[in-house]
């Protein structure tokens, strides 16, 4: 099968991450596409909630979408979710599946500052996603690497990068944090609040309501 990986935080998971992900699952025609939420991420201090909550809103998610499945792989390991571990156990115990790496242009451009990221070409296919607010220039060292990268065959197994043009979602999880903090409890509750609608599956708008998740302290 191919299996798209989509690794984030997810704190918590929203539309900025949902849609991308739909939409790169069917230009690639892809078989699925594991959610998978990190447990200490290498380039983030810390979370906002528990890894259990995120598990629970990504799972959550997954339940409303067929095309989705929960990847706990690293939100039970104890240490950094080195993307490059994670891609080389997937191998070794999937090896029938082929692995398409989602990540956005802000993350593509600093894959160089990755643990080994020249291994990801040999476990697995690389997606880019485009984000707002993000080019590659032409003077970037990656972008050599991507020019190059359009030598490789699209029957490879692996090492492939995929630039996929993506309706811009200008969202982001730091953003909807603070606006949940900053509304009162009968706001969260409406569920016909336009601004969260916007941004949050009506799943994870009740997940947050319920457990009392990004309340102002």
């Amino acid at each position: 099968m191919k299996i798209g990986l989509l690794g984030g935080t997810f704190d918590p998971i929203h539309l900025g991450h949902i849609k991308p992900a739909l939409e790169v699952l069917h230009q690639l025609n892809l078989d699925k596409i594991w959610l998978m939420p990190n447990h200490i991420p290498p380039h983030k201090q810390s979370t906002t909630v528990n890894s259990q909550h995120r598990l629970a809103m990504t799972q959550a998610v997954c339940e409303l979408y067929d095309e989705f499945a929960l990847c706990d792989i690293e939100i039970n390991r104890d240490t950094p979710s080195y993307s490059v571990a994670t891609l080389a156990l997937l191998k070794q115990q999937y090896p029938q599946h082929q692995f398409y790496f989602i990540m956005g242009t802000d993350s593509f451009i600093q894959l160089p500052t990755w643990y080994h990221w020249q291994s990801l070409f040999d476990l697995c296919h690389i997606v880019v996603c485009q984000r707002p607010g993000w080019q590659l220039t032409a003077e970037h060292p990656m972008a050599s690497i991507l020019a190059d990268n359009q030598l490789v065959s699209t029957s490879a197994l692996t090492g492939k990068i995929y630039p996929i043009e993506v309706q811009p979602q200008d969202i982001s999880s730091t953003q909807i944090r603070q606006l949940l903090s900053n509304l009162t409890l009968e706001e969260r509750q409406d569920s016909n609040n336009a601004q969260l609608n916007a941004l949050l599956p009506e799943v994870i708008q009740q997940y947050i309501c319920q457990h009392s998740l990004y309340q102002a302290n």
